[in-house]
């Protein structure tokens, strides 16, 4: 742990070494902590990347009190409709039909790859964060934002309580509405609305996902079970009031991203 005040910095990733300590953290989290793989994981240099990376923006979040090959300890890394078409796709196609939101006529920006160092959970490191994703939101016109969220396990089973409540309370509206694609696609709303543990649920929903709701985000139509990375996923969509209630949020002037 961190014994002293962190002192944080945001910035974006403008080079390869910028883009490997952000790969690193990732490995850090997804893969040894999380217990996640995939077809891209270099093992041998403890990089968590894939095929998206070349064509995504990454903020970067760095405590500057510690060693500077230390540093990041937080990553959002973001896609816009152009840079998906570079890629080919945004990343969370391979997991839900995106067709409702591509048709909408608005901008958009995929959230993904978004980490936290464990020492810096529950504090205000995910609040500079936001911060500097609000300012690149104004930066950029976005009208509106979405990607999926985790949670840990492919157990669904284990998860009906929660899932079930973010179908009930947080469904999408039809025009935002993606759905799940198979063959990993499962339904959520597997409780009836009425036996629906709510308390359990809520304990069991991670702290990401109930601030995005807290925002005013709502979840597309089923969950994805992915095995790779060893977590059930959701999509999670803000539109442009859930964006303006993010910047209001933060109480701040957020740190300007270089």
């Amino acid at each position: 742990m961190n014994r002293h005040s962190p002192a944080f910095v945001v910035q974006i990733a403008e080079t390869a070494a910028d883009l490997r300590t952000a790969q690193r953290l990732r490995y850090d989290v997804f893969v040894t902590e999380l217990g996640g793989d995939g077809a891209m994981v270099d093992h041998a240099n403890q990089l968590e990347r894939d095929g998206f990376d070349d064509h995504a923006t990454h903020l970067l979040l760095r405590d500057t009190t510690r060693p500077v090959a230390d540093q990041v300890v937080g990553v959002y890394r973001l896609m816009t409709t152009a840079a998906a078409a570079a890629a080919g796709q945004f990343s969370c196609e391979n997991e839900y039909d995106l067709t409702v939101l591509r048709a909408s006529g608005k901008r958009l920006l995929e959230l993904g790859r978004s980490c936290l160092h464990h020492d810096y959970r529950g504090g205000a490191a995910m609040v500079h964060l936001w911060s500097a994703l609000a300012n690149y939101i104004n930066a950029h016109q976005i009208d509106l934002i979405f990607g999926v969220a985790s949670f840990h396990g492919t157990n669904a089973a284990a998860l009906s309580a929660p899932l079930s409540m973010l179908h009930d309370r947080h469904l999408a509206p039809a025009d935002l509405r993606v759905t799940a694609r198979p063959p990993g696609a499962i339904r959520m709303n597997t409780i009836p609305p009425a036996q629906i543990d709510r308390v359990a649920a809520r304990r069991d929903t991670p702290a990401l996902i109930k601030g995005y709701l807290r925002l005013g985000g709502v979840v597309g139509d089923g969950a994805f079970v992915d095995h790779g990375f060893n977590t059930v996923d959701v999509c999670l969509i803000l539109a442009t009031d859930a964006i303006s209630a993010l910047q209001r949020s933060i109480y701040t002037r957020g740190p300007r991203i270089g």
